[in-house]
């Protein structure tokens, strides 16, 4: 079992960056495909990021690439979204999430394990 916790939101301007982080209990955690969601006050939560555990391979929203990068640290059991160049789009409550699953994940119910979220908000 894994429990995902966020950290590192908070309030930028935009064309700023922040990173987000997510450490996530349990011994298994190497194993977990995790990925990154959002939802934004008023809209239906949709998926960011993801990356896999076996090989490290990422996918993006459209919304985000080139612009956000997601990367893990096994040894930390901890994964990173580092966001770039914001725009006021991007406010929004993001989640973590951990998929017991191998391949990549890009919809909510491959996810097992959810986070309680963290705030980004864009200033323009």
């Amino acid at each position: 079992q894994v429990q995902p916790v966020e950290s590192g939101g908070g309030l930028v301007q935009a064309g700023g960056s922040l990173r987000l982080s997510c450490a996530a209990s349990g011994r298994t955690f190497s194993r977990y495909t995790m990925g990154w969601f959002r939802q934004a006050p008023g809209k239906e939560r949709e998926f960011v990021a993801t990356i896999n555990w076996t090989r490290g391979r990422t996918y993006y929203a459209d919304s985000v690439k080139g612009r956000f990068t997601i990367s893990r640290d096994n040894a930390k059991n901890t994964v990173y979204l580092q966001m770039n160049s914001l725009k006021p789009e991007d406010t929004a409550v993001y989640y973590c999430a951990a998929a017991q699953k191998s391949a990549i994940a890009l919809y909510e119910s491959e996810y097992d394990y959810w986070g309680q979220g963290t705030q980004v908000t864009v200033s323009s």
